[in-house]
């Protein structure tokens, strides 16, 4: 793999989902995979842009795949 820019290392950590309990695990683990192919593939401010709204849409979704709260 090309060397990362620092930006784009910094964000992909937030892809991680080892720490997940398994059933949130499944759901963060596609954007993870998305996350470095793209990584992988391109570079500059809207690699960088394009992986903040991923790891929002990451984000949401695990809140979504939580319980209701009551």
């Amino acid at each position: 793999m090309k060397d990362l820019h620092p930006s784009t290392r910094a964000i992909l950590r937030f892809f991680d989902y080892a720490h997940l309990p398994d059933h949130l695990q499944e759901v963060s683990a596609p954007f993870h995979d998305l996350a470095w192919h793209f990584a992988a593939r391109f570079e500059g401010d809207e690699l960088t842009t394009s992986l903040r709204k991923l790891l929002e849409a990451k984000d949401c979704m695990v809140r979504a795949a939580l319980p209701p709260h009551d």
